[in-house]
């Protein structure tokens, strides 16, 4: 059986999981996917003047009670915050795909996350990996849930119910 490594990614969560065969198939629906690890974004779960020093962006009072309005380039440190993010999940695939000797690789992510874990991810994970995609937040879901979806996509094989 291949060996599936499905990372399920929002802009705060990272869902590492796995394709696993049932332990007694002849007993039970398989293959499961089982979820490894996650990782949270650390900057993402801060709020407010925890990560900016003035919560509103792009005004400033002037003398005479008058607004002024400028650019504080607060989205440019937002995709940065992202791109360390992405780095950091490329370090987990990178980790995943050697323990458990990987061979597809299943990014699933809102589209600007996936444009990002192109940029990071692909460049460095071995040419022998397939890589697929799916630009869709599914990381509410449970593993269950996911795996149906991706498997309705084609994208992974169908759990073979046991008949009773």
């Amino acid at each position: 059986m291949i060996q599936v490594l499905v990372a399920v990614i929002d802009g705060t969560t990272a869902r590492f999981l796995t394709l696993e065969p049932a332990e007694f198939p002849e007993h039970e629906s398989s293959p499961n996917l089982i979820e490894h690890k996650s990782l949270l974004n650390p900057v993402q779960e801060q709020q407010g003047k925890q990560l900016w020093a003035n919560v509103k962006t792009g005004r400033n009072k002037g003398l005479g009670g008058q607004a002024h309005a400028y650019d504080d380039r607060r989205q440019q440190h937002v995709i940065e915050f992202e791109r360390r993010f992405a780095q950091l999940i490329a370090d987990e695939i990178i980790k995943l795909t050697q323990a458990k000797g990987i061979d597809k690789l299943l990014l699933v992510a809102e589209p600007q996350i996936l444009g990002i874990m192109r940029e990071t991810v692909v460049t460095l994970l071995s040419k022998n990996l397939q890589i697929q995609e799916l630009a869709k937040d599914l990381c509410k879901l449970k593993p269950l849930e996911i795996h149906e979806l991706l498997a309705s996509k084609n994208l992974l094989p169908p759990r073979k119910r046991v008949s009773v």
